[in-house]
């Protein structure tokens, strides 16, 4: 049988593009309802025209890093209804390159607020939620930089490396609600975000942007970048009826890193 969504709500940050939109697209065709919240205006009107809407995707405009935006997204979405099925925590930026010594502090600071605090401001007000449903799952995307070191990418790593942390800790507080904590990590993924880390690294290193690509792909032993459909697919699998004893776990798809520099 087909792996069904059907009825289930989903709450996506940073869901109109890149790995966030892929997964909502993936839920939307299994069954479910989904909001969707994204600081880029461009994409939440662009992802507004998709056939796959039929009533059951929410859009709104919102900062994630902002504490008062995510609790009006939330009052929005309890017009709507009172209870959800999943949370995924999405929203993330690539932050500076460069050696630690150099990097500049304010830059730093918006790392790990966006990729950090931003899971603190949308778990506290879905936990309710989830509560109310009696159990569902809760899906914080980390990165194979949570689980390794990654050279010139400190404030990043970081801020992965605190998911995880987060993940394990909720994990254990909130199983006896029924609500599952996982984190899921990425490994390379190709997209724009990538391209822009691979000019950044490229620049600070003085080598061809095409040196840094092939390095990154020798990076997993199947020397192939991740998809953001492969991504959108463990998700929708995590949200799942099938996956209710999977909880506090951090699930790479990233082809088998061996090396993260």
């Amino acid at each position: 049988m087909p792996l069904s969504l059907q009825n289930k709500k989903i709450i996506i940050s940073a869901g109109a593009s890149g790995i966030g939109w892929e997964t909502a697209k993936i839920c939307l065709s299994k069954g479910a309802t989904v909001f969707v919240c994204d600081i880029d205006t461009k994409s939440i009107k662009k992802i507004k025209k998709h056939p796959l809407i039929k009533k059951k995707l929410f859009t709104y405009e919102c900062d994630a890093s902002d504490e008062y935006e995510v609790s009006e997204f939330f009052n929005q979405i309890k017009k709507k209804t009172k209870k959800i099925d999943a949370l995924i925590n999405n929203v993330g930026v690539a932050g500076p390159t460069g050696n630690i010594e150099k990097l500049n502090s304010d830059d730093w600071e918006q790392t790990l607020k966006i990729n950090v605090i931003s899971h603190f401001y949308f778990t506290k007000l879905a936990i309710p939620m989830l509560k109310k449903n009696k159990g569902g799952s809760i899906i914080n995307i980390s990165s194979t930089a949570g689980i390794m070191g990654f050279a010139l990418r400190s404030p990043y790593a970081a801020s992965k490396w605190a998911v995880i942390g987060m993940t394990k800790t909720m994990a254990i507080e909130l199983g006896k609600f029924k609500i599952r904590v996982n984190a899921v990590c990425p490994g390379t993924i190709k997209g724009n975000r990538m391209k822009r880390v691979i000019r950044d690294k490229a620049k600070f290193l003085k080598v061809s942007k095409k040196f840094i690509e092939n390095d990154f792909l020798s990076m997993s032993s199947i020397n192939s970048w991740v998809s953001q459909t492969d991504i959108g697919n463990i998700c929708s699998f995590l949200i799942s009826n099938e996956s209710e004893r999977i909880s506090g776990q951090v699930i790479p798809v990233d082809g088998n890193t061996i090396r993260v520099d």
